[in-house]
């Protein structure tokens, strides 16, 4: 019952209008389409947010004993403001409309349905309404801890001290069992959809397949993302086919987060695979770098395939079975020191070959694996013997590599699509540009495939107070013209738009397309005898589906 009645005259209407200010402005568009059950709740969040701000500025107006409007006054001047704040939520809420259909229009999408806002307003309210019920749960503690203290201390120190113990407790609450307990059933979620061990399919008996009885890499531990790979990727026929030409079973080696208890260890199995399979008689090797979750995109290593005619090895190594974004939070160490174990384990024993007599190396990565592999490709691995190219894409926004070849991009060129010098070492392709332009390439090609839309590159952190550069520039490809700059709900909008970053069609956001890899990969690779033509041929020959993983599933 007192809970109840708190819930009633701990409720301010300036405060509201204040959280409703923030709804109005949480319509507005981003990166991402939302449906209605994102935006309902992300209204809801910052509604309850710019109340919490409004109820904070009215504690410290009434800590300042500054004079406060009552009766009929203060119902006229809330009336005076509330005018304009309902006026601006109904027409951010009818421009939400148009914002949200061109945006969607943008993508290849259908309009939003009729029904979608009156969803919106509902989970609105609802989110609001526990998050309120929640707050109102937290003050009543305050006052409860405060109550209890009063009878043993002044109350200027009882208030600060319950304040302090409040929060102390909520911080180790959410620390120490809420935020665990996620992590955990994430982790062992994840780790269930690997089917692991006494749930993995039957081995393959073909002796060069990893996993195979005469594989070291046991078929059981190494996960249905290592699976997939090792097993789905096109073969000699397939290839021959598409080329016309005599072709090689291309090399494709994994090893699981469960075939080796360290980095090292997982490193050193990779390397001894790759020798057993004779892969450093290859043209070409990739090492490359793993999503989160231990995925590598088909649409990316497939088409690779076909452009060498099978002469091509590629490794790659687990290091956690979490999705991208929640590994980049919770296990942001794990992948960069499985990265670098990986790369200086097979660099350094391609080092030790002729120059004349081995594989030309290359590093790849996808998201978090272009992260952890671009952190484990330094510099002091670039000079002397150094790598002869890398292909990054979806570059997350923490990279530091990433962050400093963006700032050192030539004036005038934009941040979503730089150039960096005369193009013979760094060059950038999204889904309008390929790549193919700049100076010829020297000895190293380093090359970025990034989309305008996507905000697991575009977000910034700073954000809550200052716009991202790229807010500062025309937009890009699939980007709103719509899209302003609102301090902190530009950082929420951004936030969700990460969780929602893999749901767009394919060339916008999070997804990358098959077809965008293609011709950045003949870029940096080199096939021998490779031309445009045989660019467009094999997306031609994606599209027709002779291979699965030719298109972005």
């Amino acid at each position: 019952m007192r809970f109840l009645r708190a819930l009633v005259t701990h409720f301010s209407i300036p405060a509201l209008l204040l959280g409703i200010f923030f709804l109005a402005a949480s319509l507005s568009p981003s990166l991402i389409p939302r449906g209605p059950a994102i935006q309902g709740a992300l209204g809801g969040l910052l509604m309850a947010l710019g109340y919490l701000c409004g109820r904070i500025l009215e504690t410290i107006w009434d800590l300042a004993d500054m004079p406060r409007l009552r009766g009929r006054a203060a119902a006229i001047a809330t009336a005076v403001v509330a005018i304009p704040v309902l006026g601006t939520l109904v027409l951010s809420t009818r421009a939400s409309v148009r914002w949200q259909d061109d945006l969607r229009m943008r993508m290849d999408l259908a309009p939003a349905e009729e029904a979608h806002w009156v969803q919106v307003i509902a989970i609105v309210a609802v989110v609001f309404a526990l998050l309120y019920a929640l707050g109102v749960a937290i003050s009543l503690l305050f006052r409860l801890v405060r109550g209890a203290l009063y009878r043993v201390m002044p109350p200027r120190r009882a208030n600060v001290l319950g304040l302090v113990a409040v929060a102390m407790l909520l911080f180790l609450l959410t620390r120490d069992q809420l935020v665990p307990t996620v992590f955990d059933v994430l982790d062992e979620s994840y780790e269930t959809a690997q089917n692991l061990f006494d749930q993995a399919p039957p081995a393959p008996t073909e002796p060069r397949t990893p996993g195979s009885p005469a594989s070291l890499v046991d078929w059981q531990a190494m996960g249905q993302p290592g699976r997939d790979f090792v097993t789905r990727g096109p073969d000699a026929e397939a290839i021959s086919a598409f080329s016309g030409e005599d072709a090689l079973d291309p090399i494709r080696v994994y090893v699981g987060r469960a075939n080796a208890p360290t980095p090292e260890a997982r490193a050193l199995l990779a390397l001894d695979e790759l020798l057993r399979l004779d892969a450093f008689d290859r043209e070409v090797l990739i090492v490359a770098s793993p999503t989160g979750t231990g995925w590598l995109d088909p649409g990316s290593h497939d088409p690779v395939e076909y452009m060498h005619g099978g002469d091509i090895a590629t490794v790659a190594v687990q290091y956690s079975y979490m999705q991208s974004p929640l590994a980049l939070i919770f296990e942001t160490r794990t992948g960069l020191e499985q990265a670098t174990a990986t790369i200086e384990t097979i660099h350094d024993y391609w080092k030790t070959l002729p120059r004349d007599d081995r594989p030309r190396l290359y590093i790849h990565g996808l998201s978090l694996g272009a992260w952890s592999s671009m952190y484990a490709t330094n510099l002091f691995r670039l000079v002397n013997d150094g790598i002869d190219g890398a292909f990054w894409a979806g570059p997350p926004f923490p990279s530091n590599f990433w962050n400093y070849v963006q700032n050192a991009r030539n004036e005038g060129t934009s941040w979503v699509l730089p150039e960096v010098g005369d193009g013979s070492l760094i060059r950038y392709a999204s889904h309008v540009a390929d790549g193919s332009e700049g100076a010829p390439w020297g000895d190293m090609r380093l090359m970025f495939l990034q989309y305008p839309s996507d905000p697991i590159t575009f977000y910034d952190p700073f954000s809550v107070w200052r716009p991202p550069v790229w807010m500062t520039e025309p937009p890009g490809h699939g980007v709103s013209p719509d899209l302003r700059f609102l301090p902190i709900v530009t950082q929420f909008q951004l936030a969700v738009d990460m969780a929602l970053s893999t749901t767009t069609p394919a060339g916008y956001g999070h997804s990358y397309y098959a077809h965008d890899y293609i011709e950045p990969w003949a870029q940096v690779t080199a096939p021998a005898g490779w031309t445009r033509e045989d660019t467009e041929r094999l997306m031609a020959h994606c599209d027709n589906g002779f291979q699965q993983g030719c298109t972005n599933d």
